[in-house]
């Protein structure tokens, strides 16, 4: 299992993924989530990708082999970002029915992506791309999307995340939706990868690796669940029941 998250915003995009995957309790292994294809200068293509690993590093490879080839699935010479998720889609869609009858036998072949960037002359986007080949697009009444262990990390971007939020409040609120999943399941973990994508820059030059010992995270962390406790210590006690 892994967390992904992707937020789209006025003025940019936030991208945060985990690195831990695990085939059993005793078979754990870290693996960044986030592969960013950045080589052209007109272009930033961000994926993160969720569910089975050898189906999602298989499409990643091949969308990286196809760059610059000129082939229906080079993202490179994809004229829109819209254009990008459906070759991602198309990619997952051909893999999962090439390894199905494979992997079935011994679990699920499925995988999802989170695809984000921008390209020169057009609107930073951000899209989910589901196991059958299929994707939605982030909009301002849906701002962010996730894949992978959504659950634990949905309530503070539910109450924070709009797409006039700043980018630097929304690197705080992603830090702080993926510790609250680290904290409640096992198989979420640091080092975090991290974009902030001020839009127009087509670079990742803000691109952080957050281990579990980083100064920042273990600050907000900190500061977040005392916070918590004393707003909680404050709310008044049910007055039923005397």
């Amino acid at each position: 299992m892994t967390y992904c998250l992707g937020i789209l915003l006025k003025d940019g995009l936030v991208l945060a993924a985990d690195s831990r995957t695990n085939a059993g309790v005793d078979q754990i292994a870290l693996v960044s989530k986030l592969n960013i294809f950045d080589s052209q200068k007109d272009r930033l293509i961000c994926l993160m990708s969720a569910g089975n690993l050898a189906t999602t590093q298989s499409v990643a490879a091949l969308l990286d082999q196809a760059l610059g080839t000129g082939e229906p699935n080079d993202m490179y010479a994809a004229d829109t970002m819209f254009d990008i998720a459906r070759i991602v889609g198309d990619t997952l869609r051909a893999e999962i029915a090439r390894e199905a009858k494979y992997v079935e036998p011994f679990g699920s072949p499925d995988g999802s992506f989170i695809v984000a960037g921008q390209i020169e002359g057009g609107q930073h986007r951000l899209f989910q791309i589901y196991s059958a080949g299929n994707f939605i697009e982030a909009t301002r009444d849906t701002p962010f999307l996730q894949i992978g262990e959504t659950k634990y990390g949905k309530p503070i971007l539910d109450r924070i995340i709009n797409q006039d939020v700043d980018l630097d409040s929304a690197c705080k609120c992603a830090i702080l939706s993926m510790d609250a999943t680290i904290r409640s399941n096992l198989s979420v973990a640091p080092p975090i990868h991290l974009l902030r994508y001020k839009s127009g820059n087509l670079s990742t030059y803000n691109h952080r690796r957050i281990a579990d010992d980083d100064a920042y995270f273990l600050s907000i962390r900190k500061a977040y669940a005392q916070g918590l406790r004393r707003l909680f210590n404050r709310l008044p006690n049910p007055d039923w029941g005397k």
